[in-house]
C-alpha cells in the first residue's frame, strides 16, 4: 500500500510541476501581445509573473490533477482540467485589478487561459496514456483482496481485473468467508492488499463486523458486495434526517440542475434555429421538387411524465398512412432521396430545437417515441415507462452509444431504455455536452443505423 501511494504521490507531482512549467510558456510566448509590455520594468513584470503563478497555486489547492486515480474517466480529467484554469483566470485577473494593475489585459489574460486549458487537456492526455502503460507493465498498481465466492463479487472482479490499465491485481483469494473469519485472531497469516471485497450474506453481520475491524487496523480499504440474491437496486434519499431507499435518483431532481439545463437548451436551441431558418429555403425547395406534400412532419410522441406533444422534422418520406405504426427499415420504399440524406446527417430533426425552445423538449434526453411504441414496449419491457420522468431529446446516449435507429428485437428496446435510464441517473452539462459533440460527428461519419 505504501509503495502504491508513494507512486502516486509522485505521479501528482509531476503532473502539478508541469502545468507550472506550461504556464510559464504560456507567458513567456503570450506576454508580447500585452501592449505596452516591452516598457514594463523589472518590478512590474516579475508582479505579473508572481500574480499568475499564485493564481495557479490556489486553483491546484482546489482542482488538483485526479488522473492518478484508479477508476477515472477521461471526461473527468478533461472537466478538471476546465476549472482548473478557468480558476486561474480568473483569480489572476481578480489578483491584478486588487493591486490596481494599471495595464488593460482582461481579454489578454482570458485568451492565456484558452490557451493553458488546451495545452493542459492535451498533455492529460498524455499523461494518462502513461500512466495506464506504467500500470500494464506493473507498476503504481493498487492490490485486492477478495472474501466470497458469490457470483455478485466474480462479476466486479472480472471488472476490476479486466483492463490492466487500471491497475488493480489480486493478492489473496479466500471463497470461504468463514474460514478468513477464523483466521481474522492471526492477521499475519492473511494476504491483505490495499482494498478488501467482502461478498457474505448481510445476516452474516459477525463476519461482516470481524472484517471491517480488522481493515480499519490494518487501514485496509473494506468494501462491501451484497450477494446477488440480495441485491436491491435501491439508493439512499432522506426526508429531513429520515432515510428511505428508491431505485432511481437523477441530478435533474434539483431544481437548480433543471434550470440549468433548460437554460442551455433555450441558447443552443436559439442558435440551432437559426442556422435552421438559413438552411430551410434549401431544403424546402429539394424535398417539393422530390415528394409531394408538407414540408414538415409532424407527429404525436410521448413526451415527459407520459404527456404527448407534436414533434416536427423535416419529412423525409413520401406521405404514407402507416407513418404513426411503423418504423423506417434500411432500404423503406416510403423515404426518397433527399429525405434518405437528410435522417442519415440528423438534419431532419433540425425543427425540433423549435421543440424545445417551447419547452416539449431537451437537446438531450431519451429519444421520444411514436404512441404505437409506447404502449407496445410499455407492456413488454418493465422500466420503459421510467425513461418519462424526463425530457424527452434531440438527441441521447442510447443513440450515440449504438442504440440508434430500427429496433427489430426486444433486445434492441431493452438496451436502449437501460441506456436512457443511465443518462437520467448520471446527467451533467458535461455529459449533456459529450453527447451532442459525439452527435455532431455523426453528421461526417455516417452511423451504419441510420436510415
Amino acid at each position: 500500500m505504501n509503495n502504491s501511494k508513494q507512486s502516486n504521490r509522485l505521479i501528482r507531482l509531476c503532473v502539478v510541476a508541469g502545468d507550472f512549467l506550461v504556464l510559464w510558456l504560456v507567458l513567456y510566448f503570450c506576454v508580447d501581445l500585452i501592449s505596452g509590455y516591452e516598457q514594463w520594468n523589472y518590478e512590474k513584470r516579475a508582479e505579473f509573473w508572481m500574480l499568475s503563478t499564485m493564481a495557479l497555486l490556489i486553483a491546484e489547492l482546489r482542482f488538483s490533477t485526479i488522473i492518478d486515480r484508479w477508476q477515472v474517466g477521461a471526461d473527468a480529467i478533461l472537466k478538471r482540467v476546465t476549472m482548473l484554469t478557468g480558476t486561474q483566470a480568473l483569480l489572476f485577473y481578480l489578483m491584478l485589478r486588487a493591486v490596481h494593475f494599471l495595464s488593460r489585459i482582461g481579454w489578454q489574460v482570458l485568451l492565456m487561459g484558452l490557451l493553458l486549458c488546451v495545452i493542459l487537456m492535451l498533455l492529460r492526455l498524455g499523461e494518462r496514456l502513461l500512466v495506464k502503460r506504467l500500470r500494464r507493465l506493473g507498476y503504481n498498481s493498487r492490490s485486492i483482496t477478495l472474501v466470497g465466492s458469490n457470483q455478485g463479487l466474480q462479476q466486479l472482479t472480472e471488472k476490476l481485473l479486466h483492463n490492466p490499465t487500471l491497475g488493480y491485481r489480486v493478492c489473496g483469494r479466500y471463497e470461504n468467508p468463514a474460514e478468513f473469519a477464523a483466521q481474522i485472531d492471526h492477521p499475519d497469516q492473511l494476504q491483505l492488499g490495499d482494498e478488501l471485497y467482502l461478498c457474505v450474506s448481510r445476516l452474516e453481520r459477525t463476519i461482516i463486523e470481524r472484517t471491517m475491524q480488522l481493515c480499519n487496523q490494518r487501514m485496509v480499504k473494506f468494501y462491501y458486495v451484497p450477494p446477488v440474491e440480495e441485491t436491491l437496486k435501491l439508493q439512499p434519499v432522506f426526508i429531513d434526517d429520515i432515510e428511505v431507499m428508491t431505485p432511481y435518483i437523477s441530478p435533474l431532481d434539483d431544481t437548480l440542475n433543471r434550470f440549468l439545463k433548460r437554460l442551455f437548451d433555450i441558447v443552443i436551441s436559439i442558435v440551432a434555429l437559426v442556422f435552421t431558418a438559413l438552411l430551410f429555403p434549401f431544403v424546402y425547395v429539394i424535398i417539393k421538387m422530390q415528394s409531394p406534400g408538407p414540408v414538415f412532419f409532424r407527429q404525436l410522441r410521448t413526451g415527459i411524465a407520459g404527456h404527448e406533444f407534436n414533434c416536427i422534422k423535416f419529412r423525409s418520406m413520401h406521405v404514407n398512412a402507416d407513418s404513426d405504426s411503423l418504423q423506417a427499415t434500411k432500404d423503406d420504399p416510403r423515404k426518397f432521396p433527399f429525405g434518405n440524406f437528410i435522417r442519415k446527417t440528423n438534419i431532419d430533426e433540425l425543427p425540433q430545437f423549435w421543440n424545445v425552445l417551447c419547452g416539449d423538449m431537451s437537446i438531450v434526453g431519451p429519444r421520444p417515441h411514436m404512441l404505437a411504441h409506447t404502449e407496445q414496449y410499455s407492456h413488454l419491457i418493465n422500466k420503459y415507462m421510467v425513461r418519462h420522468f424526463v425530457k424527452p431529446g434531440v438527441t441521447g446516449w442510447a443513440q450515440v452509444t449504438g442504440f440508434r435507429g430500427e429496433t427489430r428485437e426486444l433486445w434492441q428496446m431493452e438496451g436502449r431504455v437501460e441506456r436512457d435510464i443511465w443518462y437520467i441517473q448520471h446527467w451533467s452539462l458535461w455529459l449533456d455536452i459529450r453527447i451532442i459533440w459525439m452527435t455532431i460527428k455523426t453528421v461526417f461519419r455516417t452511423d451504419a443505423n441510420a436510415y
